[in-house]
């Protein structure tokens, strides 16, 4: 895709996702998160053509004016929207795919020193939520929400929303997902001793007050036999 062409969609990918936005030019004048996309992407062709400590300026020059940090390696895809943006850091062996959506305060990190894919790697059309910490060599599946303040270090199936610290899956495919520890409250549906007996008892009163209207019956044909004899 061309620079005019990318520029377009960065553009309209604010407009489609944030209602304050009026126009491309507001868009282009006053969003840091569209900025600091703009100058992730100079300083990541930089940074593909060996141009390691060109690409690491212009990278510190984009946080100083936008508050967001991006390193030049992190791999982004189409249609990344930042909103708001201030505190959101990029690592540099993110990867993330199209149509992602990223609010303040959200950290794409490592755990460790290790070398090599240290960052996440998340899929298409993911929301992650403001503060939302996802650390690590772990992948995020497409169609993925991560709530406000969350904390995944561990790999994350499509379709699913995630919450908590450390993160779980509350919803995947639509149906909501019970904890394995969560505490059963249903107290209402406890055993009772007391009805149990009182309702052993009241089948038992059923029991003889069927039998005894079956003698009843069987002494009353009994009569009508002798009579007609």
């Amino acid at each position: 895709m061309g620079f005019l062409k990318t520029l377009k969609r960065d553009l309209d990918v604010v407009l489609e996702r944030d209602p304050a936005a009026r126009n491309r030019l507001e868009v282009f004048l006053c969003y840091p998160g569209f900025h600091a996309l703009l100058w992730h992407r100079l300083a990541h062709w930089l940074y593909k053509r060996g141009w390691v400590v060109l690409a690491r300026l212009v990278s510190h020059i984009n946080r100083t004016l936008t508050q967001i940090e991006i390193h030049p390696g992190a791999q982004i895809g189409q249609g990344l929207f930042i909103d708001h943006g201030a505190g959101v850091v990029i690592g540099e062996t993110t990867i993330i795919g199209d149509n992602v959506t990223l609010y303040q305060g959200v950290t794409l990190g490592g755990t460790g020193k290790e070398k090599g894919k240290r960052h996440p790697t998340i899929g298409n059309n993911v929301v992650i939520s403001a503060g939302a910490k996802v650390l690590g060599s772990i992948t995020i599946g497409d169609n993925v929400k991560i709530g406000a303040g969350s904390v995944v270090l561990k790999d994350v199936p499509p379709n699913c929303t995630v919450v908590g610290v450390p993160g779980r899956v509350v919803i995947r495919n639509g149906a909501r997902v019970k904890p394995k520890e969560e505490i059963d409250l249903n107290h209402h549906l406890l055993p009772d001793p007391i009805a149990e007996a009182i309702q052993a008892l009241q089948n038992r009163i059923n029991q003889l007050e069927q039998r005894l209207q079956e003698l009843e019956k069987e002494a009353q044909d009994d009569k009508s036999l002798q009579y007609a004899q």
